[in-house]
């Protein structure tokens, strides 16, 4: 028997970035959807009006080599059917071909921390973020309560809090580090096989990156990664800035500068993978040095700690189980009411898995137990399901 054929393609999902120009210009896409009931309890909300449990995210990379030594780099996305806005754009700088020294300038990636640098859907087991990434606390930059009693009031408010001082609109607090915006300034990052150190001067804190600067001060951000053996990753982050806006201070202290309000924060994070296991602990604590208006308020500054464990373990090629717990604990200060702590804690349990269909699209199943001492909904179970893709 005797067959002839010709060639049959399929126009398919592209599985790998586009190249153009002989090679200087690249292009790559991510996507993710994100379909849940409606989180009641603003648990997984990035400001009012998103929540993470309920996003259809488009992103477009590019990268543009202007020789051996410069590149230019950017990432355009979309939220929710929204106009697409700048997440990145930086210059990086090579000066030296033989040596691991990059300088980076513009809009830059985070110097502080594990989950920050791993961010993208593709990268994330489950659907969820870390809460020290993604839950918002009631402190906000460009609004200050006038005493404890008033910052008491907000506890488990951060997603539409309130204070007297400052902007008087109610608005969104913010996380101990945000994993959404990503700030201004420069970076310098180097390493080799046993250590990598990055150091960073930028416009905004972690709790609140800036394209434009609001305070006059600087933040100053290092971090410093080992790798004794393979598979093992052990890193310690450190940060300092100015985060109260000029304006809230200004309707606070007449006489005081805005630089001298600041966020500090340190984090510790160890990661660990063999076979078909990996896992990953990070601790992250944060202090917010505010200006005190009005007695009492003497608790200063207000700090937070969150702590997260997950785990992932790939139970056949392409499909996989994880699961992560979370705690965001807050300390104390005294109101009129007794002793408290200023923000009510919150602990999460999330767990799921992943399949993927083919290398670079990817289905997610997972289910969320939140639990928080104070707020209108204490206490909330959310079931989400997650497409993600990528090229």
């Amino acid at each position: 028997m005797l067959f002839a054929s010709l060639s049959v393609h399929a126009q398919g999902l592209p599985d790998r970035p586009l190249v153009f120009g002989d090679g200087h210009v690249t292009l790559g896409g991510d996507a993710s959807w994100s379909i849940a009931r409606e989180d009641t309890g603003f648990f997984n909300y990035t400001d009012y009006e998103r929540s993470t449990l309920r996003m259809l995210r488009l992103a477009v990379l590019a990268t543009v080599k202007a020789g051996s030594h410069i590149e230019v780099l950017g990432e355009i996305r979309s939220e929710n059917g929204g106009l697409p806005e700048p997440y990145a754009l930086y210059l990086r700088l090579h000066p030296w071909s033989g040596r691991n020294l990059d300088i980076q300038v513009g809009r830059i990636p985070p110097t502080f921390g594990a989950f920050a640098r791993r961010t993208y859907a593709a990268d994330n087991p489950l659907v969820g973020y870390p809460l020290a990434y993604q839950y918002l606390t009631s402190v906000r930059a460009d609004a200050l309560p006038a005493n404890a009693d008033e910052l008491l009031r907000m506890r488990g408010r951060g997603w539409l809090a309130n204070y007297s001082v400052g902007n008087p609109a109610p608005g969104p607090g913010v996380p101990l580090v945000s994993a959404f915006r990503w700030d201004t300034g420069v970076q310098v990052h180097t390493g080799n096989d046993l250590v990598d150190a990055t150091g960073s001067v930028t416009t905004g804190t972690l709790s609140n990156p800036e394209v434009t600067d609001d305070n006059g001060g600087r933040q100053f951000t290092g971090r410093v990664a080992l790798h004794p053996v393979p598979g093992l990753a052990i890193g310690g982050s450190a940060s300092r800035g100015a985060f109260v806006s000029q304006s809230a201070v200004r309707a606070a202290l007449s006489d005081a500068r805005a630089g001298n309000f600041t966020q500090t924060a340190w984090g510790v994070d160890v990661e660990y993978s063999a076979d078909y296991y990996l896992v990953r602990v990070e601790t992250v604590v944060s202090r917010w040095t505010l200006p005190v208006v009005h007695a009492p308020l003497s608790e200063l500054p207000l700090s937070a700690v969150a702590t997260s464990a997950e785990g992932r373990y790939k139970i056949h090629p392409g499909l996989y189980l994880a699961a992560r717990f979370d705690h965001l604990g807050f300390s104390d200060v005294e109101g009129a009411g007794g002793r408290q702590s200023w923000d009510a804690p919150v602990s999460r349990w999330e767990f799921g898995g992943g399949y993927s269909v083919r290398r670079n699209l990817v289905l997610k199943l997972a289910y969320q137990r939140n639990v928080r001492d104070g707020g209108r909904v204490p206490r909330l179970n959310l079931g989400t399901t997650q497409v993600v893709f990528w090229f």
